[in-house]
């Protein structure tokens, strides 16, 4: 059987320990053939492809992004995009395809499997807002890199008795900063689920002040909204979308930073972890996560169930339908944050 790869969208650590489970798997179980695409669905629209043996995997296990390449391209805003992929998986000679990617890129190959494509999805995303399963992999490595920023902070933040904002990744959720928040000690958590209010922050801050606390550390998911009638908006950097409707977030922690040191008079800072927490070498959570789902992906393809989604649930790999996957992003668990809530100030 000849199956072919792709990864789309963000980079994310694990992407490599998914394509040399998946080329691990169909080599050495069923016989099979992996041929990788390049740059996410772009290259199959393109017919960028090559056989990924398992010389070629050998060693990027431990190596961050994708030995693949990425891009966020959408099929669907191509012309004859959708028509060129099914051509070129023809010619490739390719009988299934295995999606690797978050929201976008399941999107797309849920609606590709409503048109007769053979797809497999696997889940990635740093966000962990996919539904139909407990983790994504990269959600690990990139709270365990925002927990060592936080405690980073926290020494300065206290040598200089200043508030230090720290901007986190989360467009619509915020998993990263809920998590990494209780992880750091983080004196208050700002996430998109629930509006900010200014006035709220500073209170917490004044009260952790009054209690002999010269410093603080604020978390805030880059996602997040103000409360204000005025200012309930995302914070982007520009108004340019990219092919799937999404504009480019960031700012919203230097805006609260001005905000807070407005209202309280408390020096502070902000810094924006931006890219640094989806790159770089994978934790041992995310490798072996990441080949868990590679090897029930190619489990899949040679079951014959596609239009399905590899998932984690417990601690046992299960499948669901990618529309259920993708249809609803999976936000914070509000008693998460509740106890979180309980560590602020």
């Amino acid at each position: 059987m000849r199956v072919a790869i792709l990864t789309g969208g963000g980079d994310c650590p694990g992407l490599n320990a998914v394509i040399r489970a998946v080329v691990r798997r169909m080599a050495q179980s069923y016989g099979g053939e992996v041929i990788g695409v390049s740059h996410g669905w772009a290259g199959l629209i393109n017919g960028e492809a090559r056989k990924l043996d398992l010389r070629s995997v050998s060693g990027i296990l431990p190596k961050g992004g994708t030995i693949l390449g990425t891009s966020r391209t959408n099929p669907f805003k191509i012309e004859r995009g959708v028509e060129r992929i099914k051509e070129n998986m023809e010619k490739l000679k390719v009988e299934a395809l295995i999606a690797v990617g978050g929201e976008d890129t399941l999107g797309v190959a849920s609606k590709l499997f409503d048109m007769g494509v053979k797809v497999v999805g696997v889940p990635k995303t740093i966000d962990n807002d996919l539904s139909g399963t407990d983790y994504t992999f990269g959600f690990d490595t990139a709270i365990n890199v925002a927990t060592e920023a936080i405690d980073r902070l926290h020494s300065t933040a206290e040598s200089h008795n200043r508030v230090m904002v720290v901007e986190v990744m989360g467009r619509h959720t915020g998993w990263i900063a809920v998590e990494a928040g209780i992880a750091g000690g983080a004196d208050v958590v700002l996430i998109p689920e629930i509006p900010i209010s200014v006035d709220e922050v500073c209170k917490i801050l004044v009260r952790r002040h009054d209690r002999g606390k010269d410093f603080s550390i604020v978390v805030v998911a880059e996602g997040a909204k103000f409360q204000d009638k005025d200012s309930g908006y995302m914070v982007v950097q520009d108004e340019k979308v990219d092919a799937f409707g999404h504009v480019r977030l960031g700012g919203i922690g230097a805006i609260l930073a001005r905000a807070i040191e407005e209202r309280t008079g408390y020096e502070t800072r902000y810094t924006v972890l931006g890219h640094i927490q989806r790159g770089g070498t994978p934790t041992a959570f995310d490798r072996v996560l990441g080949t868990r789902f590679g090897v029930a992906a190619a489990d899949l393809v040679v079951k014959g169930e596609f239009g399905k989604m590899v998932s984690l649930q417990g601690n046992k790999m299960r499948s669901v339908d990618l529309r259920e996957a993708v249809d609803e992003l999976k936000t914070v668990d509000m008693e998460l944050y509740e106890m979180a809530s309980i560590f602020f100030g």
